[in-house]
């Protein structure tokens, strides 16, 4: 199987209100818990990379990976640009073989955000790749990205209708009180914004900064219009404190495949309580499959 655009599997979750998971893969270990849990529970799943992964992988390792995972399994798998942060990045990624970008112009204006956005979606479309863009800002660290809590903007439903009329992107990720990382506190997420974008665009909507969201928040973002979750610094903090735990108490361990094996348990763990959570369990459209 190859790796697939992430539009019909979106617009699916919309219509059935769940949510597909993007989780973000960093190396090997990573992309087979995601991959091998997802095909078990029988859930589409999007494979994020982030730019720091690329330059931290190469471009050829992530594809390998990628592809092998797709290759080997019987759900919906898509291999998408986290943030991406130009034109350019889009492009070498699209050209690398990644089924889905995200264009992230959120740090520019309203109208270069939509500039931008257009720009890749006519190049993205031309070669049936998916494209998801950010409206508003969203706050927090990742990878590269951080944004303070004093500049967070939240969008109102008619920026979104008069973003998604001239983009057409295939989803649209909206600031909605969320952030990039762990909470210290926990997050105000505005359920009215979601509602109210949801109801006024076609697309589907995603929803950033989805770990340490309490489970009653996620599942409430779910019905009021969420139909992708990201989840990337869960998976991040099980794998590390898998990992630590085991060379903490066995300091005599030369083979690190014995280490990194009880971190991809733990990742493994973690992914198969979001699919769970997200209620995308048992929904592999089996029409994908045959693009």
């Amino acid at each position: 199987m190859t790796l697939l655009p992430m539009t019909d599997m979106l617009l699916k979750a919309k219509k059935e209100k769940y949510a597909v998971p993007q989780f973000n893969i960093i190396n090997m270990e990573f992309t087979q818990a995601i991959v091998e849990v997802s095909t078990e529970e029988n859930s589409p799943v999007i494979l994020g990379v982030g730019e720091p992964t690329i330059k931290y992988m190469g471009m050829d390792y992530v594809m390998a990976i990628a592809e092998a995972a797709a290759k080997n399994s019987s759900i919906p798998i898509s291999l998408h640009l986290d943030h991406g942060s130009s034109f350019e990045v889009v492009m070498q990624c699209i050209r690398a073989g990644f089924s889905s970008v995200m264009i992230d112009g959120s740090k520019y204006s309203f109208d270069e955000n939509i500039s931008l956005t257009k720009k890749v979606v006519e190049s993205a479309h031309s070669v049936g790749v998916s494209v998801e863009a950010e409206l508003g800002t969203i706050g927090g660290t990742e990878d590269n990205l951080h944004v303070h809590e004093k500049d967070v903007i939240l969008p109102s439903s008619d920026e979104a209708i008069e973003f998604w009329n001239n983009t057409r992107v295939d989803a649209l990720a909206v600031a909605v009180g969320t952030a990039h990382g762990m909470y210290k506190i926990e997050p105000n997420i505005r359920f009215d914004v979601i509602s109210d974008i949801s109801n006024s665009i076609p697309v589907p909507l995603v929803l950033h900064g989805g770990s340490g969201v309490p489970d009653q928040d996620i599942k409430r973002a779910i019905e009021c219009g969420i139909s992708k979750i990201n989840v990337n610094t869960e998976n991040q903090v099980a794998f590390s404190n898998a990992v630590r735990k085991i060379i903490n108490s066995h300091d005599d361990i030369q083979d690190s495949r014995l280490f990194l094996r009880q971190g991809r348990e733990a990742v493994k763990e973690m992914v198969r309580s979001k699919i769970r959570l997200f209620n995308s369990i048992n929904k592999n459209n089996s029409s994908l499959l045959n693009i």
